[in-house]
């Protein structure tokens, strides 16, 4: 059960980091080119586009990791306080 809630506790957070270094990646590349990303397409336009963030894009990706990530605390928590056999 610790095993299976570190997992919990921890993938999330990898999972938000990999996705937002992925679209970071994106960004860079639209801005050097001279462009403005475009948060809410995905795509690189010529004219300033808004910023819209994460939670009002995808709010189950931020608030589902986090939910997983409490779920996984609660695990590990379970599994330090039961006595192995």
């Amino acid at each position: 059960m610790l095993r299976l809630g570190l997992l919990l506790l921890i993938a999330p957070m990898l999972v938000l980091m990999g996705v937002y270094f992925w679209e970071y990646a994106s960004v860079r590349e639209c801005v050097l080119a001279g462009g403005h990303w475009d948060y809410l397409e995905g795509v690189c336009r010529e004219t300033p586009q808004p910023f819209v963030s994460w939670l009002d894009r995808a709010p189950w990706l931020v608030n589902g990791g986090m939910l997983v990530s409490l779920a996984g605390l609660a695990l590990c928590m379970v599994g330090l306080y039961t006595r192995r056999r």
